[in-house]
């Protein structure tokens, strides 16, 4: 059932002087009860806040935890990833998927350690020169490891900036990427932009969900123009995915005096750099046999 809504814009702004506004007062009370204890937050080192950022993209939570403290047992530091090798880091990193992650960091470090001493940027230019760090990762890195007054723009924090400003653009076209960008500039509390990005973020994993919100515990419900119109079920709007293409790979195991030939993957590409049987993709007219030769 619709319901009618009672906020204005001054509920979404921050005041002068660098107030909080009660929207975010109402999230952040929220968040100081209901804020996920994770092994990365609260860590001194800004270098854990980036390794968790970059494992987080395209992975839940739940499956980065134990890969996030076997990679800080084995790489304490970003010079302790820098002097490791590629082999190394692709086996610390293995079964985590998405492989350019991992070579990406290793190339990072390598990078910081020469030309940075070893330090990350503070800024979020300076983050986004780095490799494998875009508009999103710069700005959680900048806010929750500096401080910087940064936006973010996560799946999660997507969802919920969606529904509680009715944007009814797709939110991955590039129209409904930057309103939602603008609206996570717009409602950032200066001076504590890490806290609010992460209690979106939190806000979205466990009350703004993607199927079945629980509208009735969220904490800014009142703010939400979707929930007061009742269609929050229909925000974020989401384009039509492509169809999952499928493909018939072929390989052998080709062995001799107790070896076995293995072949090594492309380092550009879908699990760059990894070793497979031997093999390829079947094509058109081509028989399993012939696929392999």
């Amino acid at each position: 059932t619709p319901r009618k809504s009672s906020q204005s814009v001054g509920v979404f702004n921050s005041s002068p002087g660098g107030m909080t506004s009660p929207l975010a007062d109402a999230l952040f009370s929220w968040y100081e009860r209901h804020a996920r204890v994770l092994p990365w937050r609260g860590h001194a080192d800004p270098y854990a806040v980036w390794v968790s950022e970059i494992m987080l993209q395209q992975t839940r939570v739940e499956t980065v935890i134990p890969y996030f403290l076997r990679w800080m047992e084995r790489f304490p530091s970003i010079r302790a990833l820098a002097e490791a090798s590629e082999q190394e880091v692709l086996g610390v990193w293995e079964g985590l998927g998405y492989y350019s992650r991992a070579r990406n960091l290793h190339r990072a470090a390598r990078l910081l350690v020469s030309q940075n001493e070893g330090q990350l940027p503070r800024t979020h230019a300076g983050l986004e020169r780095l490799p494998g760090i875009g508009r999103y990762t710069a700005g959680a890195i900048a806010s929750i490891a500096f401080g910087q007054d940064e936006a973010a723009l996560d799946a999660n924090i997507r969802r919920v900036l969606a529904r509680v400003f009715d944007v009814d653009l797709p939110a991955r076209s590039p129209r409904g990427e930057a309103r939602l960008w603008e609206l996570a500039r717009e409602v950032l509390p200066p001076g504590r932009a890490g806290d609010f990005n992460q209690a979106l973020m939190d806000l979205g994993s466990a009350i703004c969900t993607p199927h079945n919100p629980a509208c009735l515990l969220c904490p800014i419900n009142a703010f939400c123009r979707a929930y007061a119109l009742g269609i929050q079920e229909q925000r974020p709007v989401l384009e039509a995915k492509a169809p999952t293409p499928h493909i018939t790979v072929t390989a052998a195991i080709i062995h001799r005096d107790g070896l076995v030939l293995l072949a090594r993957r492309p380092a550009n590409g879908l699990l760059g750099g990894l070793w497979e049987f031997p093999g390829g993709k079947q094509e058109p007219g081509e028989s399993l046999p012939q696929a392999l030769a």
